[in-house]
């Protein structure tokens, strides 16, 4: 039992550190799985589905903007990486990480791979999994905040987020830690 995990939302300026740990089932391989920045929204969508189905295990952390501003984004990610792997309803016998660190204390064996989500199923699963509740979790704030655009930008600093961040100030869900966000705070 290996568990893959991927984080999504590290550069973005507002919203959570999205974490998931995703163990597959050997017997049921999922065809199509990759790196879920090469696939397009709704394939993302299907393949989240049937990895919810198929997959042996699979458990999503989010950490909200306050918590990634407490510790910064390094350490959030760490802790929701280490999160998703301990709710875990199976316990793996290793863990693979997208990247170049294993998040300390993470009590498993485990082995960092340099883009993993290209290279390992597991991992590609995770990463598809953490992509789509964060999809989803901007599309909820746009309802909430709609002059934002984060519908298109998912909160990423584009051209658009900055302006509309200068007209219209920071929503609470934005990251006050962040330099443009840290910024505008100070005027």
């Amino acid at each position: 039992m290996i568990a893959g995990v991927d984080e999504v939302g590290r550069g973005p300026l507002l919203g959570p550190v999205v974490a998931a740990a995703v163990i597959l089932n050997p017997a049921r391989p999922i065809q199509g799985l990759a790196d879920s920045k090469v696939l397009s929204a709704s394939r993302r969508d299907a393949l989240a589905q049937t990895i919810y189905a198929e997959a042996e295990a699979v458990m999503v952390v989010a950490l909200d903007a306050a918590t990634v501003d407490r510790l910064n984004i390094l350490q959030a990610t760490f802790e929701a990486m280490r999160q998703a792997v301990a709710g875990l309803s199976v316990i793996p016998s290793r863990v693979l990480i997208d990247g170049n660190r294993v998040p300390p204390g993470l009590g498993l064996p485990a082995e960092a791979v340099v883009k993993g989500d290209q290279k390992r199923a597991s991992i590609s699963a995770a990463s598809i999994v953490a992509k789509v509740y964060r999809d989803r979790w901007c599309l909820a704030y746009h309802a909430k905040f709609p002059g934002y655009g984060f519908d298109r930008h998912k909160g990423y600093p584009t051209a658009e987020h900055l302006a509309c961040l200068r007209a219209l100030g920071p929503t609470p869900e934005h990251r006050r830690s962040f330099k443009p966000v840290a910024q505008l705070q100070l005027l």
